[in-house]
């Protein structure tokens, strides 16, 4: 299973950015959906996640700017990023805790798109 995240770029502060994530192909259960931003070669911090039935949770800094949302029916999940400021910036990586196979449950992850946003 392989995720596919877009929407990524530069953008001034105060601007806005649309993240997206899906993946392809007939997955038989989706649970949490989520964004980390990568802080670290092998840390990433938790941006905002949703879960199954709607339920959002946000880091302290991005509430009130950022939305996540999802469409259970197309797999696939988005990070509206409003207000931007420049310590945003980083990379944002997508993550799915599914069921590839309808039996076990894993976390899958995508390739990371880049958000950069000047000052």
């Amino acid at each position: 299973v392989q995720l596919q995240a877009s929407g990524g770029g530069l953008v001034q502060a105060g601007g806005s950015l649309q993240l997206s994530c899906s993946v392809p192909g007939r997955v038989p259960a989706i649970g949490t959906m989520a964004w980390y931003r990568q802080v670290a070669e092998t840390q990433r911090e938790l941006v905002a996640s949703i879960s199954n039935g709607g339920t959002t949770n946000y880091a302290d800094a991005v509430k009130g700017r950022f939305t996540i949302s999802r469409d259970n029916a197309k797999n696939t999940m988005w990070l509206q990023m409003n207000s931007l400021k420049p310590e945003d910036t980083g990379v944002y990586v997508c993550n799915m805790y599914l069921s590839a196979r309808g039996t076990s449950w894993s976390h899958y992850w995508g390739q990371g798109t880049l958000v950069t946003v000047s000052s």
